[in-house]
């Protein structure tokens, strides 16, 4: 039962405002003692306190809700503590992994989500693991409200800085074979480059000209970028698999540029496209408020959004998504906004179905990364140094543990770590990660919400051992009636709005927001009240509802791609 929305029902019938209208209108009470839910009465005219007093005399009082109060110019709604409990609790133990689905609505709506992009002239970064916490938590989001969600990839496997790698590894690899991870052996290459090249410029020249080569197809130069492509695309797979992420598609950049010459042309011949005084082909965007933008250059070389052209059309033959989702970082959002125009102008048939999902950068304490400098923090390097810092924990606390068992531990510890720091904040905001502060089991933590889930395992484990089984048949909800009872409850009960709200805000830190106040509740109960007692019927409640806590902890990390532990 979805409480707030029976409450704006009545609402409705009673003021006769639109459910749009009064949705916004409905809030919190900044107290729990004042109430579970506030209606702002401003908007039914005159003296606000008495429009509300009105109100409170105009509705009939359903049996859901216990009473009515006005608090100034608010009609404050008391949600009947017994009703709330019986009905969240049964909801939550009978819909398992299903509640919080309220998808309905959606069902059958196809969504390309694309993340990752990569480059393949070196290791993925930290910025790629907020991307990858981003992506592929707004997949499962998605995909949880009943869409046909299929994520996908698109490989920057060509270019002048490939051809920097190539370079490098051409005058100082001496045919060697990687002996670490292929994407960690070229990019060293890739930074090799950029230190010669401060005192050796020329090199940028014959960069310049290995692109050449390529794109004239020269077989040597072919053979060369196969092999160190390869070589990064096994050391992806091996990242992607351990961060836990997988696509249903891989796009490159190599197979997509050529046709996105002839969507420029065609455009060209439309007059969509004109040439400027320079022989480049530019999208006139500026009476759109928008800067011009060139989509092929003058000696014909592609630029980042005439592939770009055709990569949405080629989506749209493979999936005919009803909407194509990108999630790149935001210091790309004019690109977006010009991509986005000119296939509007272009008259394709899935214009209007393509939406940005910008996040902001990732800095270090020390400042901006910088891969070139050789200075960044590699996706790899970070998950080992996390877990590396997990397993001193998780060998102090059990030593009793097989090493391979505190290694596993240690690694879900230290990923839900990386996770949840990347996803906590709105994702249009900078973020400075610091990989003590992920990793502390308080706080705004994915580690703490684990060890809070852990807690909630630990009190049902001991429970069954010291009752043995107990009859749950019937249970005495009027029981939970004290207040961090009831608050803990309600909060539980507004699980499915969080999901639907993080997914079609696009913004998984509401859900990270939630279960961090959901962990709060909960140890704080814990703390307060004794949950094993002699009171049977007042236990069993208890039980019921630490375990519909446990519950919905688990699926909540669950969506944001974290895993969880019976014990910490």
């Amino acid at each position: 039962m979805d409480f707030k929305k029976e409450i704006i029902l009545l609402l409705a019938k009673s003021t006769k405002l639109p459910v749009p209208e009064i949705e916004p209108l409905i809030s919190a009470p900044p107290d729990s003692k004042l109430g579970d839910y506030a209606f702002s009465c401003f908007k039914l005219g005159g003296n606000p306190k008495e429009a509300a007093l009105r109100l409170k005399e105009k509705i009939k009082l359903p049996k859901f809700l216990a009473k009515l109060e006005v608090v100034g110019p608010y009609l404050n709604f008391f949600v009947d503590k017994t009703t709330l409990a019986e009905t969240v609790l049964t909801e939550i133990k009978q819909q398992k992994a299903n509640y919080g689905k309220n998808g309905k609505n959606n069902a059958g709506k196809k969504i390309v989500l694309e993340y990752c992009g990569p480059n393949t002239n070196k290791p993925l970064h930290l910025g790629h693991m907020r991307n990858m916490a981003l992506g592929s938590a707004m997949v499962n989001l998605l995909d949880f409200q009943g869409n046909k969600v299929s994520p996908v990839n698109i490989v920057n496997d060509r270019g002048i800085h490939i051809c920097q790698s190539m370079v490098a590894y051409q005058k100082w690899g001496k045919d060697k074979q990687p002996d670490k991870k292929g994407d960690h052996f070229v990019g060293d290459y890739y930074v090799l480059f950029a230190q010669k090249n401060k005192k050796q410029p020329e090199l940028m020249k014959e960069a310049q000209e290995l692109l050449y080569q390529w794109e004239m197809k020269n077989s040597k130069v072919l053979k060369l970028w196969k092999k160190m492509n390869f070589w990064v695309l096994n050391g992806f797979k091996e990242t992607y698999q351990r961060f836990g992420i997988a696509f249903d598609r891989e796009y490159y950049e190599s197979e997509l540029y050529e046709s996105g010459k002839k969507v420029v042309f065609a455009g060209l011949k439309k007059r969509v496209f004109v040439k400027d005084d320079n022989k480049n082909i530019v999208a006139p965007l500026e009476s759109y408020g928008l800067p011009n933008k060139v989509v092929l250059r003058c000696d014909g070389t592609s630029v980042y959004i005439t592939q770009d052209l055709y990569l949405a059309e080629q989506r749209y033959k493979d999936y005919k998504y009803d909407q194509s989702l990108y999630v790149v970082a935001s210091e790309q959002n004019l690109h977006f906004r010009q991509l986005f125009k000119i296939i509007e102008l272009l008259q394709k048939p899935f214009a209007g179905k393509l939406y940005h999902l910008g996040y902001g950068l990732v800095h270090l304490p020390s400042g901006r990364m910088k891969s070139r400098e050789g200075t960044v923090i590699d996706a790899d390097d970070l998950m080992d140094e996390i877990s590396s810092l997990a397993l001193k924990e998780v060998n102090e606390r059990y030593p009793n543990l097989s090493q391979k068992e505190r290694e596993d531990r240690a690694e879900k510890i230290g990923l839900a770590a990386i996770k949840f720091y990347m996803l906590k904040t709105d994702p249009v905001r900078d973020i400075v990660f610091n990989p003590e502060e992920s990793l502390k089991f308080e706080g705004e933590t994915g580690p703490y919400l684990q060890y809070t889930y852990a807690r909630a395992s630990s009190v049902l484990r001991k429970a069954g051992k010291v009752l043995g089984k107990l009859n749950y048949s019937k249970l005495d909800y009027s029981k939970l009636a004290e207040i961090n009872e009831h608050n803990l409850i309600l909060l539980l009960s507004k699980f499915p709005e969080q999901i639907r709200d993080a997914a079609q805000q696009y913004k998984p830190h509401l859900l990270c927001r939630y279960l961090l106040d959901l962990a709060q509740q909960f140890n704080e109960f814990y703390h307060a009240r004794k949950i094993i007692s002699d009171d049977e019927k007042l236990m069993k409640t208890r039980l019921e509802l630490a375990s519909a806590v446990r519950q919905v902890l688990s699926l909540g990390l669950g969506l944001l791609g974290i895993k969880v532990l019976e014990e910490m």
